[in-house]
């Protein structure tokens, strides 16, 4: 479990394919500290399994299941990525409840610039789409944001502090990139509740 607030952007080292999957190396820097293979760690969002360390430079093994639904098979040395240990019991829940589990690739359309803020616009997924909502949360690679609006299409915004752009790779974003969403896990249940509820009341009819 995670909390989506970014401790780290972690460059990536190496790129190593397999015969099924990838492996992707990345300097953790001061995250690498405590981290031993078994660990897990949100990259971009995504909860990976660290499995090989290398003083701070640290190897994720990526499957092909994971590699349908994300954006890592496009992902080349240099690039960088958000970082975040896995939440411990008694720290403090600074964002919102982040499983780690990817629902689907979103895309980063624009930006506008007001003063040292910036509002940036997404498109959502479908199977995100229906758990947005006005203040409520998203996680974008790996950040927590709060919905600032919603539009047509399955589009939303969502209003970025000078912190959250300097520390998450959301300040780098250009347009037409695609990106990794996580709808909220509460709104994931309740969405599911209503469904099931809705089922077996088909049923009974």
């Amino acid at each position: 479990m995670f909390t989506g607030l970014v401790q780290h952007i972690a460059p990536v080292t190496r790129r190593e394919m397999q015969p099924e999957g990838l492996r992707l190396w990345l300097d953790l820097g001061p995250v690498a500290e405590g981290q031993v293979p078994g660990a897990s760690i949100a990259v971009a969002g995504c909860c990976l399994t660290i499995v090989r360390s290398e003083g701070s430079e640290t190897a994720f093994d990526i499957s092909p299941e994971t590699l349908s639904k994300t954006r890592f098979r496009d992902i080349q040395v240099g690039d960088y990525l958000n970082l975040e240990p896995a939440l411990r019991v008694g720290e403090a829940l600074g964002g919102h409840f982040v499983s780690g589990h990817v629902d689907g690739l979103g895309r980063f359309l624009s930006r506008e610039q007001r003063g040292d803020y910036e509002v940036q616009h997404f498109e959502a997924p479908p199977e995100i789409a229906t758990l947005l909502v006005p203040k409520g949360s998203v996680t974008i690679d790996g950040v927590s944001l709060t919905v600032a609006d919603l539009g047509d299409n399955n589009r939303f915004s969502v209003a970025l502090i000078p912190e959250t752009l300097a520390r998450t790779t959301l300040g780098r974003q250009a347009e037409g990139n695609p990106v990794h969403m996580e709808g909220d896990v509460l709104g994931k249940f309740v969405q599911a509740y209503l469904e099931r509820c809705e089922a077996v009341r088909n049923t009974s009819l």
